[in-house]
């Protein structure tokens, strides 16, 4: 049974590749096409516009693992998503993704209230000079980016042109201070974006099996777990059995039994959701957004939990003695904000480098075949391409299961230092004895 999900998971995979290498192809050419529109002539002729560049395997990826105000299906269906924006110098707008009227490669041709739908991400307009009411014609390849020195650092500054004008966009206002590249711009975004859409949707299914599971319970208390109960008891045993009890203990672990269900299942639902073409190739749990609320979630459950010992094991130390007390108590301190951080991006790391693995084998179509050039090319591209593509999205699917697991098991595992209580005083007057 095991082998037949296991060959249909395999061709369902083949059959989605050649919707990912159209859409790729598309993003391509696109790419090509709105290059050849950049510069400050923007009189290029007929023959500059065909001109081929060099396809850049590394923009295609990033551009399919970040996140969209617009929900694609293998570039077949485009779903518009509400769009929430507010500026403090105009206040709030509430409009449909729609508006934007998008095209190809998630770009809008239309500005709307002065915002800009461009690969797939909203941007503002701040100029005064740009119409910042209504409907705007942009027409097509009105995108274009340069690297500019901003505040010391070389960065990318993207800009729409209307009217044979330039106009610079400004990025979404993010709060990690510049750390990511990112910063506080002139508007903040609110909207329901790809990933968003994605956690609501695999939340609204989680809740739906294990409702249906607990009706079964119900109905049939006696009777041995069949259908969703089949799948879900063993995984939820293991985890209790296997990572709860042990690291928290049998007499404290049901009070933290829920939090660490709602981490496995819901970062493996959001892990095997990623993993299906057909849904959006979303890759929510390689976002550093959601993993560092998970992780800050985490943080302030164990330390809001911690016991006397917990805290003295990390301000000073018993049985140790003072001048080491000097050295290890700053380490202590820093492990408090160390371990979260690394279950931020542990997830994120390996799922995103999973994406961005299979992405860039299936690159190799695109450019051994030259962007469509060369059709031998692209045959030696796909031979190349198919199997590591395949292998790898079959340890991706390992991939899903253990991150999901690594992120539980830490999580339990540092609740029950933090609720864990010594006896150093009873320890020491046996050793005297």
């Amino acid at each position: 049974m095991k082998y037949r999900i296991l060959i249909a998971y395999i061709l369902f995979q083949i059959l989605c590749l050649p919707s990912f290498a159209n859409e790729t192809s598309a993003d391509s050419t696109q790419s090509v096409e709105s290059t050849a529109h950049e510069g400050n002539d923007h009189s290029t002729s007929h023959d500059d516009h065909g001109a081929q560049e060099p396809y850049d395997p590394a923009a295609t990826a990033i551009h399919h693992i970040s996140d969209a105000n617009v929900y694609s299906i293998l570039d077949v269906v485009r779903i518009p998503l509400p769009m929430f924006l507010y500026a403090p110098d105009k206040g709030w707008d509430f409009f449909s993704s729609g508006k934007f009227h998008a095209g190809h490669h998630e770009d809008g041709h239309y500005a709307y209230n002065g915002y800009v739908l461009n690969h797939g991400s909203v941007h503002r307009v701040t100029d005064p000079a740009f119409p910042q009411e209504g409907s705007i014609d942009l027409g097509h390849h009105a995108f274009s980016h340069k690297d500019e020195e901003v505040n010391g650092k070389k960065t990318e500054v993207k800009y729409v042109t209307y009217q044979g004008k330039e106009y610079r966009l400004d990025a979404r206002s993010t709060l990690d201070g510049g750390i990511l590249g990112g910063g506080i711009t002139s508007f903040y975004d609110f909207s329901i974006s790809k990933n968003v859409l994605a956690m609501i949707l695999v939340s609204l299914f989680l809740f739906w099996i294990f409702r249906r599971a607990a009706r079964a319970y119900k109905q049939n208390p006696n009777s041995a777990p069949k259908g969703v109960q089949a799948i879900l008891e063993p995984v939820f045993l293991f985890i209790r059995d296997e990572v709860a009890i042990p690291f928290i203990g049998k007499d404290k672990y049901m009070k933290f039994l829920p939090l660490l269900m709602s981490i496995f299942f819901f970062i493996l639902g959001l892990n095997l959701f990623g993993q299906v073409p057909f849904f959006g190739s979303t890759n929510v749990t390689g976002n550093l957004t959601l993993t560092m609320v998970l992780a800050l979630i985490v943080f302030f459950i164990v330390n809001f939990n911690g016991k006397k010992d917990y805290w003295k094991h990390i301000f000073w130390m018993p049985d140790v003695p003072a001048f080491v007390k000097l050295i290890l108590t700053p380490v202590e301190v820093m492990g408090m904000f160390i371990k979260p951080l690394t279950l931020m991006l542990r997830l994120a790391g390996n799922i995103t480098a999973g994406h961005i693995a299979i992405l860039s084998f299936i690159s190799l179509i695109f450019i051994f075949g030259k962007s469509g050039e060369s059709l031998s090319g692209s045959i030696i591209g796909s031979a190349m391409a198919i199997p590591m593509t395949l292998f790898m999205m079959a340890i991706e699917l390992i991939v899903a299961f253990v991150q999901a697991f690594v992120f539980t098991i830490l999580t339990a595992s540092y609740i029950g230092a933090a609720i864990e209580e010594h006896h150093h005083a009873d320890h020491h007057v046996e050793n005297n004895h």
